[in-house]
Formats: C-alpha cells, sequence, structure tokens
C-alpha cells in the first residue's frame, strides 16, 4: 500500500477551512500512506473532479454555503454506482443522524483533531484500498 499515492478531495466554500482540513491530515495521515489534495469551493466543481478523477475520498465540509457537504455526499452517493468514501465535517456532533441520512462513511466534528482525523482518514483509505467500502 505504501506505494500508492491516494487522492483526497477537498471541499469548502471557504479556503481557510480547506487549509484546516489539509493540515489536519497530512501528506502522510499514517506510515504507510500518503495522499495528495485536490479541491473544490463550488457544488458543480467538487462533482466535476468526482467525475473527471480518481478520487480515493471526499473530505467535506458539512457547513459550507450554499452546498453543504452533506447534501453533496448524499447526491453523489445517489447518483453513482462507484462513489468514493466520504467524509464530513460537521459542527456537532449531534448532527451525525444527518451524515448517516446522507450515507456517509465517517464523521469529523470542527474544529479537527489531527490525531483523530487522521486516524479517520487512514482507516478509510485502507478499507477502500481492501475493497470494504464499495459503491453506495
Amino acid at each position: 500500500m505504501s506505494d500508492r499515492l491516494y487522492t483526497v478531495l477537498l471541499y469548502s466554500d471557504d479556503p481557510e477551512v480547506r487549509d484546516r482540513m489539509r493540515l489536519a491530515v497530512g501528506t502522510r495521515p499514517a506510515s504507510d500512506l500518503r495522499v495528495e489534495f485536490v479541491e473544490a469551493a463550488e457544488y458543480q466543481e467538487c462533482v466535476r473532479l468526482v467525475d473527471d478523477y480518481e478520487i480515493d475520498l471526499m473530505l467535506l465540509d458539512g457547513e459550507a454555503s450554499p452546498g453543504g457537504g452533506l447534501g453533496i455526499a448524499r447526491q453523489i452517493k445517489d447518483d453513482r454506482d462507484d462513489a468514493p468514501p466520504t467524509c464530513v465535517v460537521i459542527a456537532r456532533a449531534a448532527d451525525r443522524w444527518l451524515a448517516a441520512y446522507a450515507r456517509v462513511d465517517a464523521t469529523l466534528v470542527h474544529p479537527l483533531d489531527p490525531v483523530t482525523t487522521g486516524k479517520t482518514v487512514a482507516g478509510l483509505l485502507r478499507q477502500r484500498a481492501d475493497g470494504a467500502i464499495t459503491a453506495a
């Protein structure tokens, strides 16, 4: 697994939130995983990147506006048989029920903790590599 470079899509309308996401994940969320990032600031851009590139994980801002990460997650899961695993960053832990409705694979809560974020991202990427996370 160590020589494969995984692509993580960061989505938020706020560039500072995308920066915090990138910093919390890092380029090596685990010693055996390397990641690169692509970014989207708008809903259509996010969908285009998923359509045009091999995205291994979507890390979406649930508080983005006007298109929130939960809505994007649900839409992509509904529209694609090969939707990548999805992690949504939410503002309140109580919103996990919305994430379950959106069929996300994991949630994180603002502010992002780098240790928790790295473990979550690494776990999703490993499950994807092992085939445990497949089509929605």
